[in-house]
């Protein structure tokens, strides 16, 4: 118990320094924030900013939250991080997120139906209000509107019609917001890493949620014991995958990020930076562990390290050198 404590102290120091590796490339860490009361600790464990802030905790009561309510909401977590970027997700419904009002949409297969943008598209009185209110916090701080489950280019260039759309109508009511702000999607569906040089067209940055991405890519349900063993980040199809869009966002200069669970998993750092990434969004639980990795590692051995990984054929051959890796370089911190 006492050593759990000691690292921890030794870890929180590392808050205040620079989240850089050893030959100085600045990777940058942000937060995932599931609801409000999250933001002091995020902020103490050193985030820059937010990734991912979910909206969901808002449409979990029995009404639907109106314009005001989730301004209220979405201001207040604005100001706090100001001038850091907070990037709202809009409405992400569906799947294993099922709340009181949505129960009369049932589905035999949530995670192949009515969900997350589909649901938004469908009804779009709810995404307009949440759109809104979301735009209506930009002029508080450095706000971007991250847009769930693009699996089409005709979403996307949907989602940004009606923003546009509100924005005007902002616009006509004098209404103060952010007027370039910036608009971006999760890549969760294979359609999306397939066509990523098409949506990054029209993209101002990607976040890639890797725990769908897993999941529709294998197959796979996450929550189905039966086949669990088979969801595995791993799997060579997965780092094909990462690799793809870490190219294409260079290529097309598209910012992106991981706020998917493996970013908040020190096991894959390493990794990640090598294949390109360089921002990682989170959960506070292991922040000081993936930062002092950063700080112990070069790029270019993180490079090497992937390509050796990206050579390899077995999810099982890829794990067992992960492992080893990480067991050899910081024996202390892999949980």
């Amino acid at each position: 118990k006492n050593d759990i404590i000691e690292i921890e102290h030794e870890l929180a120091k590392i808050t205040s320094l620079p989240s850089q590796t050893l030959d100085n490339i600045e990777i940058f860490l942000y937060g995932n924030l599931e609801m409000p009361v999250e933001m002091d600790i995020i902020k103490t464990h050193g985030a820059q900013g937010i990734g991912l802030f979910r909206s969901e905790f808002l449409f979990l009561e029995k009404g639907l939250p109106d314009e005001a309510v989730q301004y209220m909401q979405y201001k207040k977590v604005v100001e706090y991080f100001s001038p850091h970027p907070v990037t709202i997700r809009t409405l992400d419904y569906g799947g294993d997120k099922l709340s009181y009002f949505m129960k009369n949409y049932r589905e035999l297969n949530p995670f192949l139906g009515c969900r997350s943008i589909r649901f938004s598209l469908k009804h779009t009185d709810i995404f307009r209000t949440q759109l809104r209110a979301i735009l209506r916090s930009s002029a508080h701080g450095k706000v971007k509107i991250m847009y769930p489950m693009i699996s089409t280019l005709d979403e996307l260039l949907t989602a940004k019609e009606i923003t546009y759309d509100v924005m005007h109508e902002l616009d006509s009511q004098g209404i103060k917001y952010d007027k370039n702000v910036e608009m971006g999607i999760m890549i969760e569906v294979p359609s999306a890493v397939i066509t990523a040089d098409i949506l990054a067209e029209h993209s101002d940055f990607f976040s890639i949620g890797t725990n769908d991405l897993v999941q529709y890519l294998l197959a796979v349900d996450r929550v189905n014991e039966n086949v669990a063993d088979l969801y595995n980040p791993l799997n060579i199809a997965v780092l094909r995958y990462l690799k793809t869009i870490a190219s294409v966002s260079t290529a097309t200069g598209t910012p992106v990020s991981i706020c998917g669970e493996i970013a908040g998993d020190p096991k894959y750092t390493m990794l990640l930076l090598g294949l390109g990434y360089r921002e990682l969004s989170m959960s506070t639980k292991n922040m000081y562990q993936v930062k002092r990795i950063i700080r112990s590692v070069t790029v270019e051995e993180c490079e090497d390290f992937s390509r050796s990984l990206l050579s390899m054929k077995k999810t099982d051959e890829i794990e067992q050198t992960v492992d080893a890796m990480m067991k050899q370089k910081f024996p202390d911190i892999i949980i």
